[in-house]
C-alpha cells in the first residue's frame, strides 16, 4: 500500500515540477497558463489520489474526493480567465503578428 502511495505522490511531484519548468521557459503568457494549468491539475490530483490511499476509507476520503472535484473545476477555468484577460488587454503571442518572422528566418537560411 505506501508503494502505490509513494507512486502517486511521486508521479505528482513529477508533474508539478514539470509544470513550474514549464511556467520559467515557456515564452509567452498563454503558453505559461496552458503549461502550468495542465501539470499543476495532474500533479494536484495525484497528490490527493495518494492521499486519499494512504488515508484508508474513512470520511476524509469524501473530503477530497470533493476538493478533487474542485480542483478539476477552478483550475481549467481560472486560467481560461487568466488567458481571456490577457487576450482583452492586448497582450500578444510571442512570435505571431510583428512581422519579423519573416526577417528572421530569411537571415537563418
Amino acid at each position: 500500500m505506501s508503494v502505490l502511495v509513494a507512486v502517486f505522490m511521486a508521479a505528482g511531484l513529477f508533474f508539478f515540477t514539470a509544470g513550474t519548468i514549464g511556467l520559467l521557459r515557456l515564452p509567452d503568457v498563454y503558453t505559461r497558463t496552458h503549461g502550468a494549468t495542465k501539470c499543476d491539475t495532474l500533479g494536484a490530483l495525484l497528490c490527493i489520489i495518494a492521499l486519499m490511499i494512504y488515508n484508508g476509507l474513512s470520511l476524509g476520503i469524501v473530503k477530497l474526493l470533493l476538493l478533487m472535484v474542485f480542483l478539476w473545476i477552478a483550475n481549467p477555468t481560472a486560467a481560461h480567465l487568466i488567458t481571456k484577460a490577457a487576450m482583452a488587454s492586448g497582450v500578444r503571442v510571442c512570435g505571431s503578428g510583428t512581422g519579423d518572422e519573416e526577417e528572421q528566418n530569411e537571415r537563418i537560411v
